[in-house]
């Protein structure tokens, strides 16, 4: 079992209501004119460095090396999101062509994790699956593995009609679902028999009540029942595979009892969790012998994403106010 943080992580918690600042967060994320100045700002660059190693692809490889050495193996995405033009989704594809190939010449256990709008999506969605069908073939003959990131609930139909799609070509492909929308369950229900493999997040974008839940408890509820029917003997039977997509100590506890109680054999998941976000509790997985992937983001375009991480855990948000103070 994973036990809670300490005294000292619970020092860390701002005395603000939760949802207020989520919303806050994710308010803030499309805003251009904050992102403009934000990204400027030193004591904020310095606390985006604690989430991604760098910018450059070099530096998410170097980083992916290091953690590689300690017994985690990774993803590699870069940072971006809804292209307007073709040109830009060729260049991202041809970007991420590469990074399979250097992760394969450097024998590095890294897959990627890509996002539909940053390869057309907008556009077209035939381009969009002729960047991602290129993508998931190479993949392929690399030995390695593209997942398919989900965006906001506008792009959940078109999202998974591209997995749909490359599914029945490849093994090589996964999708994100998120837990906090209502529809995930039917979603789950619908993808199993393909033998899915299934990332499955709690979600990070501002979605209305109608379709999303709003508390927390309520959204670790809803992800841990929707883990659980993944792990079920149907599930195991399809060859159904998932991605356990949390750093919340609570949700790794139950479901790592559920794991051992039900024998899950340890083929069929993976914990999954953000570079420099909870970095004790990835070394306790890791030494308890389970497998651990960890996403390393890099990219210039990292505001939205840095917004959606804080607004995942509001409590780093006492993070940037100390560099602030500073």
């Amino acid at each position: 079992m994973i036990h809670g943080g300490t005294k000292a992580d619970l020092k860390t918690v701002p005395l603000v209501p939760m949802t207020f600042t989520r919303s806050l967060l994710l308010a803030a994320a499309n805003n251009m004119w904050l992102r403009e100045r934000a990204t400027r700002a030193p004591f904020i660059r310095r606390s985006v460095s604690r989430f991604m190693p760098g910018e450059h692809l070099d530096a998410a490889l170097e980083a992916a090396a290091r953690l590689q050495v300690q017994g985690i193996t990774t993803m590699l995405t870069r940072l971006g999101e809804n292209v307007t033009q073709p040109e830009e989704a060729e260049a991202v594809t041809a970007h991420y062509l590469n990074v399979l190939d250097r992760a394969r010449a450097a024998r590095l256990d890294a897959q990627i994790s890509v996002k539909p709008t940053q390869l057309g999506l907008d556009l077209d969605r035939e381009i969009c699956f002729r960047h991602l069908e290129r993508l998931v073939d190479r993949a392929g003959s690399n030995g390695n593995f593209v997942w398919i990131d989900m965006e906001s609930s506008r792009y959940v139909d078109p999202t998974i009609e591209l997995f749909r799609r490359l599914r029945q070509r490849s093994a090589d492909v996964g999708l994100a679902l998120q837990a906090y929308l209502y529809r995930t369950d039917e979603d789950v229900r619908a993808l199993l028999p393909l033998g899915a493999a299934i990332r499955l997040v709690k979600g990070a974008y501002l979605e209305p009540a109608a379709i999303a839940c709003s508390k927390k408890a309520d959204v670790d509820e809803h992800y841990f029942r929707l883990a659980c029917r993944v792990f079920d003997e149907a599930g195991r039977a399809e060859g159904a595979r998932l991605q356990v997509a949390t750093h919340d100590r609570r949700l790794i506890d139950r479901l790592g009892a559920f794991i051992t109680e039900h024998h899950i054999a340890a083929t069929s998941y993976e914990f999954a969790m953000l570079y420099g976000i909870e970095r004790s509790l990835q070394q306790q997985l890791v030494a308890s012998g389970r497998r651990l992937r960890v996403l390393i983001s890099y990219g210039e375009n990292w505001f939205p994403w840095y917004m959606r991480r804080l607004a995942e855990r509001p409590s780093n948000v006492w993070f940037v106010l100390k560099g602030l103070v500073r």
